[in-house]
């Protein structure tokens, strides 16, 4: 998808469309989520202090998340997948892998399949998304991003090679700014450099990713699309605009993060073993801490009492909060559909 929260608010709110918008990000520890296409021209990105974007672009508007609408749009497009295939694989809300080598259609290219995906999305969910066309996972993915917004691009088995070769290391899907660094260092610029290296050298260099990388950038990848994620756990993190100081305050807090929680539990109907605590200071120190049960932890009360024991044990010493999360894990349905496996509710 296309700037996907971003554009549900535009296509819901009209006063927006046009205009430079940035989901999240208001407030003074604000963070950016999606940014418009319209405030990506002044270099607003994800992930992004929301103060640094008002700097680049001082008429931004910032917009509070709607999970809800993001995530019924998505199922929305989801639902045209399906009339495809159901060989697909959610990547998160707002993309996915889908196998089409056999599609409901009989539709003979994937190109075509891609183009009317894209033009009933459009139509039906008033949203634009971006297509990438390939023969594996990897390169697929690498295309969806090439010519965005609303775009299509096709990497043919002949093409790959020169494709990669060309493709500069920090555009490779699985590539971060550290690996960049590292491999810029070693005069790692593009495909072509990363093919002159071995792959014990580069196992060497970057351990078990490093035969990954050597695959790659031969366009070899064999990984299917795999319709069945597993979600590993469920979780509702929250990050303050003032520090917590007081027990009461982060007590009072961490009663409301428990309600929301269990709401999450309770709608996806799936219940874990471990509840961990996950706390931040004004440092940035992160520490996290578990309890487990031999049974999932359906009752309300046992998961406050559980959060609340966990906080009273750690609290020493950990300072003023500014970040509390809750996580259920080791799960009832490890094996379920999901459209958003590492999608937290933050508010």
């Amino acid at each position: 998808m296309d700037a996907f929260y971003a554009s549900v608010e535009q296509r819901d709110n009209p006063d927006l469309r046009g205009k430079p918008i940035a989901v999240g990000g208001g407030s003074e520890r604000g963070v950016t989520t999606t940014a418009s296409y319209e405030a990506r021209k002044y270099g607003v990105k994800s992930a992004m202090p929301g103060y640094k974007a008002k700097q680049l672009c001082p008429s931004i508007i910032f917009v509070k998340p709607r999970f809800d609408a993001y995530k019924e749009a998505s199922l929305a497009v989801r639902q045209i997948f399906e009339e495809y295939t159901d060989a697909i694989e959610p990547l998160s809300l707002d993309e996915a892998f889908l196998d089409v080598s056999d599609n409901k259609k009989g539709i003979k290219y994937a190109m075509e399949v891609a183009d009317q995906i894209m033009k009933q999305v459009e139509k039906e969910v008033q949203l634009t998304c971006s297509a990438g066309v390939s023969y594996c996972k990897f390169l697929a993915k690498v295309a969806s991003g090439y010519d965005k917004p609303n775009g299509m691009t096709i990497i043919r088995p002949s093409q790959a090679e020169a494709f990669l070769e060309a493709l500069p290391v920090k555009d490779f899907h699985g590539v971060g700014k550290v690996t960049a660094r590292k491999m810029h260092q070693m005069g790692i610029y593009l495909g072509s450099d990363l093919k002159q290296f071995s792959k014990l050298e580069l196992a060497q260099k970057f351990g078990k990713v490093g035969p990954y990388y050597y695959s790659i950038v031969r366009g070899l990848d064999d990984r299917p699309v795999n319709s069945n994620r597993i979600r590993k756990s469920i979780g509702v993190e929250r990050t303050f605009n003032q520090d917590l100081e007081s027990d009461e305050d982060v007590e009072l807090i961490l009663l409301e993060i428990v309600e929301k929680f269990y709401q999450r539990l309770q709608k996806a109907n799936n219940y874990g073993r471990t509840i961990t605590l996950k706390l931040k200071n004004t440092d940035f120190k992160i520490i996290t801490r578990s309890q487990s049960k031999n049974y999932h932890i359906h009752d309300f009360s046992e998961i406050k009492a559980m959060a609340l024991r966990l906080y009273a044990e750690n609290k020493e010493g950990i300072g003023k909060i500014r970040l509390i999360g809750l996580t259920a894990s080791i799960l009832e349905k490890e094996n379920e559909n999901v459209i958003d496996p590492q999608m937290r509710i933050k508010w």
